[in-house]
């Protein structure tokens, strides 16, 4: 099977881009001059609580897995021609940018297409854009059932003899104890989420 890299080579030609935004993003804070989350704050959120997914190696993996790291989950799948390496390489930037602290990042990458993003392809697709992201599938019930929890929404959209997939965009975050905390537009930069990750991290 061929692994569609070409969508991630196209896109890595948005990285010139970000490095420019992460020279002009400024830094916000909160009227009392302590730094404010840049994405939307999600604390006590009830739903996003947990998800029971199938890692590439065959292991069944939930939030508790992750504890004492944040974590950065995404919905996508890889046959995504821009938006998802998109998000995947500001992904892998925001890490960068947290220097050592991003020894405890996790980043996932949850399929919304579970019936072409097998194991091997989820494992070879996460690792061309970091060796420490992790893709996650369930059956199609599974995979329904975990975005609904999480407010995303997903639909197949015939394309001649194939398909893509519709979906939504926001990244989401939590922090080391396992709650859920913000949710992170596509239209933010790397800095702005290495900025909110970093607050996470440090205990805010």
């Amino acid at each position: 099977m061929a692994y569609p890299f070409r969508a991630v080579a196209r896109v890595l030609a948005v990285a010139g881009l970000v490095a420019f935004m992460l020279l002009v993003a400024g830094c916000q804070r909160a009227d009392d001059g302590v730094a404010a989350f840049r994405g939307l704050d999600l604390t006590g959120a009830s739903y996003g609580r947990d998800f029971r997914l199938i890692a590439p190696d065959g292991r069944e993996r939930t939030l508790a897995d992750f504890r004492g790291k944040a974590v950065l989950l995404y919905f996508g799948f890889t046959q995504c021609p821009d938006v998802c390496p998109t998000a995947l390489i500001r992904a892998a930037e925001a890490r960068r940018l947290l220097g050592p602290l991003g020894e405890r990042l996790q980043v996932i990458f949850v399929t919304i297409d579970p019936e072409r993003d097998v194991a091997a392809v989820l494992r070879d697709y996460t690792a061309a854009f970091d060796p420490t992201f992790l893709g996650l599938y369930g059956d199609a019930q599974r995979t329904r059932e975990t975005a609904d929890h999480f407010k995303v929404y997903y639909r197949k959209v015939p394309t001649g003899g194939s398909y893509t997939m519709d979906h939504s965009t926001l990244s989401y975050a939590f922090d080391p104890q396992g709650r859920l905390r913000l949710a992170l537009r596509h239209e933010q930069t790397a800095q702005d989420y290495a900025h909110d990750l970093r607050l996470l991290l440090q205990g805010s």
